[in-house]
Parts: C-alpha cells; structure tokens; sequence
C-alpha cells in the first residue's frame, strides 16, 4: 500500500500499538502497529508495547500527539468491530492496557503527570478493535480480529493525515 508521506510531515506524533502479541487478539494493537510502519515507510515513530498506566504514560513525554492502538473487550459489538475516539472520551476501562488492575489507569497517569508539569500530548486517539480471545496463548488473531487489521490500519493513517494537515495550517 505504502502511503505517501514525505519525512517533512513529521509532526510530532507517536503510534503505539499496545497488547501481547502471544495472547491471542491481545496482539492485534501491534499488528497494527507494524502495518502503519509498513504502509508510512517510518516516516512516523511507532511503537508496539505491552505496558499499561505510568509505563504508557511515561511513552508518551514529549509528543504532541499520540494514536494509541489496542484490543477492546467490551462484549457490546461483534469481534472484529474497530472504533475511534479520544482518550477523553473512553467510556469504561476496557482497553486493558489503558486501563490496569495492576496499575493506574492511562487517563489518572496522564493527570499526574501533568499535574507533574511533563509534556504530555494534548492530544491521544485511540483505535480500538473489539477482541473475543485475549487469554490463550497464541501467536494468531481470531478470523474476526484479523480481518480489521487493514480498517484499523486506515483509520490510524487517516488520523495522521488529519494531523499533518492541522500541522500545516497553523
């Protein structure tokens, strides 16, 4: 596919695909992720993580935007069912890596580190797909899942599109 963007329309923004890529449709934050990369040739940073909360949080110092690519489990939609939306908008933990039984959630990281004075982005997106395995030990990602990978992969470039344009107007 390989989008074009050239190395000018940097605009200080990190793509972090977040899960565990041996759990199943955990992974799917990271492949889509890796598929963004492809696409975009590295003309954004990208990370895949498995980390939650102040880990996450930590990430993020000093961009000025971040897209945020995870597995959801809310059990309201079929597999498979990407959505988009900002942080402030997350409407329940159920993001597992924004939201951790083990550690703070991304939203109250993300508040103490202001309150910290770190830069942190103003401004976090998150894709997210609704999964149906994400506790068995498994390299693959059920049929659902995996065929919105390419959604989920279109959505985070058109968010980056709409970013470099924003960046340009200014």
């Amino acid at each position: 596919m390989n989008e074009s963007f050239s190395t000018t329309d940097r605009c200080g923004v990190l793509v972090v695909g977040l899960g565990n890529p041996l759990l199943g449709d955990d992974g799917v934050g990271w492949r889509v992720a890796e598929q963004v990369q492809r696409d975009l040739e590295s003309v954004v940073e990208i990370d895949c993580l498995a980390v939650g909360g102040l880990r996450l949080m930590e990430r993020l110092v000093g961009y000025e935007h971040a897209i945020l690519v995870d597995a959801m489990t809310t059990r309201r939609q079929p597999p498979g069912t990407v959505c988009s939306f900002s942080i402030d908008d997350l409407p329940a933990p159920v993001a597992g890596h924004l939201s951790s039984v083990h550690d703070t959630s991304l939203q109250t990281a993300l508040r103490l580190g202001r309150a910290l004075g770190l830069p942190l982005p103003d401004d976090i997106w998150v894709v997210g797909v609704e999964a149906e395995r994400t506790r068995d030990f498994a390299e693959e990602l059920t049929p659902p899942v995996a065929a919105a990978v390419p959604y989920a992969t279109r959505m985070v470039i058109e968010r980056l599109r709409q970013l470099i344009q924003e960046e340009q107007q200014l």
